[in-house]
């Protein structure tokens, strides 16, 4: 992936987030067929994204920097893992909607403040009404479908979000910093972070329970390879390509594209009823992804024209 055009990164984002937005009911199709627990699924998630990820890559020729890419890798997988685990306890803290707004809508606010101090990103004013605007359409679209009224929040699954917004930012903005370097292997990063993720999570799996009971296992096998094949593998894959060539606040908004993916879903497929609140903030949110992608361009294409030579 070294050299990867900005373009084509800006639609490995789209493509990953869409299909992290398929994950969240796959995965509850599996919870009504069995009695398998969040972290459960998230550690079979991991190790079957790790499987198949390194069965496609080996096909492709190893590459050198051992010490460094151990590094990343280890700091990637951690990330990863407290990212994932401390969503699911704000979630279970305090529930989906608050957890969802708290981890999702505080990301890209600190992933921006992270790239301006750390990688001296600057998202102009543009890219301020982007982020504001996303945020607002997620705000809608959560808070708004709850129902009104019916979401309660609880201090531990705010700070839980929070964590979990921090080790996103974490592993957004080192992936962006690691990709200016241009050394950095993303597909190679991708397949042993989720190895060590694997890891940290199988303690926490084993006591919640590793093997689910079901009347249903074709169901539940079919809804399990699909999470770790489409929404993980594939998806993951794509997200650290492109992160790494992409600015960082630009990728945290794209990605907003994953709640937007799951009222679709939710719609359409799940048969919940399509309200104002859903319309609304499922728009302003698109609108925030295409803004700031068309930004995103412009600006790569301005800076190609200046260093062209004349």
């Amino acid at each position: 992936m070294a050299g990867l055009p900005v373009g084509r990164g800006l639609f490995y984002l789209i493509v990953a987030g869409t299909a992290w937005g398929t994950a969240g009911a796959a995965a509850a199709l599996v919870f009504d067929a069995s009695d398998m627990g969040p972290v459960g699924l998230s550690f079979w998630r991991c190790v079957g994204g790790f499987v198949l990820l390194f069965a496609a890559r080996l096909v492709r020729p190893r590459r050198a920097r051992r010490v460094r890419r151990v590094r990343r890798i280890v700091v990637t997988g951690v990330a990863l893992a407290v990212f994932q685990t401390a969503y699911f306890a704000s979630v279970e803290a305090t529930g989906l909607a608050v957890g969802t707004v708290v981890t999702m809508g505080s990301g890209p606010v600190l992933i921006a403040l992270g790239a301006r101090l750390t990688l001296n990103e600057r998202l102009g004013r543009g890219g301020v009404v982007a982020v504001a605007g996303a945020l607002g359409g997620l705000a809608v679209l959560v808070l708004g479908g709850d129902g009104g009224g019916g979401a309660t929040v609880r201090p531990a699954g705010v700070g839980w979000g929070l964590v979990s917004a921090a080790a996103y930012a974490v592993m957004t903005l080192l992936t962006r910093r690691w990709g200016r370097g241009g050394g950095a292997d993303s597909a190679d990063t991708t397949v042993w972070a989720f190895a060590v993720v694997s890891v940290c999570l199988l303690p926490l799996a084993a006591v919640e329970g590793l093997v689910p009971h079901t009347a249903e296992p074709a169901r539940v096998g079919m809804c399990l390879l699909y999470i770790a094949a489409v929404p993980t593998a594939v998806a993951y894959g794509l997200y650290f390509a492109g992160a790494a060539v992409v600015r960082s606040a630009t990728v945290s908004v794209i990605m907003l594209l994953e709640p937007v993916g799951a009222a679709v879903i939710a719609v359409v497929l799940l048969g919940e009823a399509l309200t104002v609140a859903t319309v609304l903030g499922t728009a302003l949110m698109l609108a925030a992804v295409t803004g700031l992608a068309v930004t995103e361009a412009r600006g790569v294409a301005a800076e190609r024209r200046e260093l062209a030579p004349v």
